[in-house]
Order: C-alpha cells, then sequence, then structure tokens
C-alpha cells in the first residue's frame, strides 16, 4: 500500500487514511485483546463495514495511519475527533493492531507525532483523551508525553459483569514539547 510521511518520527510517521487497508484494520479490530482497549468497536467488524469507515475518515484531515519507518508496514492508526477551530480543543485516540510492536515505544512515538501535527499545524490548545483503567500500559504511556489525569467515569465499562473506570486524560499546547516546526524550518 502506497503511504505518505505527513509527519515523521524516529521510528514512525503517520500518514493519510488508505482505505486499501480495510483487511488489515478488519483483522485487528475484531482481535478480542486488541479491541476490548477501544472505545468503538463492541460488535463483530466485517471488511465491508471497515472498508466503509476508511472511505470516510480517509476524507478527513484529522486521521492518519501509524506506519513503521524503516519497513513502511501499517502498525496502527491515530487521528483527532471533535476538533473544535474556535476553542482549539480535540478529543485523540491511537491504538497499534499490530502486536509486534507494543511496549517498545511505537504508540508513545505516534502520541508525539500526533500531538505535535495538532499543537504546530492545526494550532490547539487542549487536546482530551479517554481511557481504561484496566490499561496501565496506555495510561504509563500519556503520562510520559504529558498528559495529565484529570477525571474519571466510574464504571464506564462493563465487562464480564464488572465495571471498569474510564480514565480522562488531557495536555495543552504549553506542557508539550514538539519539534516539527522546528525542524521544518531548520531550528530543530
Amino acid at each position: 500500500m502506497p503511504y505518505y510521511k505527513r509527519v515523521v518520527g524516529t521510528r514512525c510517521y503517520l500518514s493519510p487514511i488508505n482505505p486499501d487497508d480495510a483487511p488489515r484494520y478488519t483483522e485487528w479490530l475484531n482481535d478480542p485483546e486488541l479491541s476490548v482497549m477501544l472505545q468503538i468497536v463492541v460488535k463483530p467488524v466485517s471488511i465491508a463495514s471497515e472498508n466503509e469507515m476508511l472511505e470516510k475518515i480517509a476524507k478527513d484531515p484529522y486521521q492518519f495511519a501509524v506506519v513503521d519507518l524503516e519497513s513502511d508496514e501499517l502498525i496502527g492508526g491515530c487521528g483527532l475527533k471533535n476538533v473544535d477551530l474556535v476553542n482549539r480543543t480535540a478529543l485523540m485516540g491511537i491504538f497499534l493492531g499490530n502486536k509486534s510492536y507494543w511496549g517498545k515505544g511505537y504508540g508513545e512515538e505516534a502520541t508525539r507525532l500526533l500531538l505535535d501535527f495538532a499543537f504546530t499545524f492545526v494550532n490547539l490548545n487542549s487536546i482530551m483523551l479517554e481511557v481504561f483503567d484496566f490499561n496501565p500500559r496506555a495510561i504509563r504511556c500519556y503520562e510520559k508525553v504529558g498528559f495529565k489525569a484529570v477525571g474519571r467515569r466510574r464504571s464506564a465499562k462493563m465487562l464480564a459483569g464488572k465495571g471498569y473506570d474510564e480514565v480522562l486524560m488531557d495536555i495543552l499546547a504549553e506542557e508539550f514539547n514538539g519539534s516539527i516546526l522546528n525542524s521544518a524550518m531548520g531550528d530543530g
């Protein structure tokens, strides 16, 4: 699949979504180990429905594929939603579908790249995310990048009859140390 280096890091880059990747996303979103972590997946995903979804979000300038820089392999997705250009806010989401990339810093770098894009080019000021408390690896990743817990929805996720909290986290532009603009201008 062709990918385009929109926002480039040292290990991965963000590329516009390619709808031809529907089979790969469908495989990932039907994996219970991954789908339980996501806010959006509650029922099986078909290739047809995922293709339709990717066709739609491929037109969204704030949605990206996460691609390994060395191999050009698709490893996940990330993006912004509910982008409010007046109040300069958005909600972000990210996932790495390729489990061989879990726990190796790719999620942290992709999160930094997305935040750098949001704060530098979209001129946002506040980005929020939602994560379940049974995902401490993701919470640590977000904290490393600079997110702070700002609230909690108690028992917002029910799994096998047990309630899990949804942790709300945010980060402000002034709290983030990005580098895209400096690099693009030769200062970085």
